[in-house]
């Protein structure tokens, strides 16, 4: 299973940016999907996760500046970023919580990564 992020980029402050995250491979559930982000010297933090049936879960620190969304039918999650600050510099990891059927056809949980995207606010 494999997570292609897209998106990210330099922004002034106060603007906005999307980012995406299309998961591709073998499963055959998705449960949680969600993005995170690691700014330097800073441990790797949640911004917003979403459940299979659209419920949303953010940080404090994106709440009503940023929203989640995700297309089932692609697979895909999307974050929608407003009202950008100068905090908001991070790579911007997506993850998501599925399910696949290994070689012996047993069911395997799993969580996964994408490859980080680096977005940068600055003026």
């Amino acid at each position: 299973v494999q997570l292609q992020a897209s998106g990210g980029g330099l922004v002034q402050p106060g603007g906005s940016l999307g980012l995406s995250c299309a998961a591709s491979g073998k499963f055959f559930r998705l449960n949680d999907m969600g993005w995170y982000r690691q700014a330097p010297g800073k441990q790797r933090e949640l911004v917003a996760t979403i459940t299979s049936a659209g419920v949303t879960n953010y940080a404090d620190s994106v709440k009503g500046r940023f929203t989640l969304s995700r297309d089932n039918g692609k697979s895909t999650v999307y974050l929608q970023m407003n009202k950008v600050k100068p905090e908001d510099t991070a790579v911007y990891y997506c993850n998501a919580d599925g399910a696949y059927y290994n070689a012996y056809e047993e069911v395997v949980v799993e969580r996964w990564w994408g490859q980080g995207t680096q977005v940068t606010v600055s003026s």
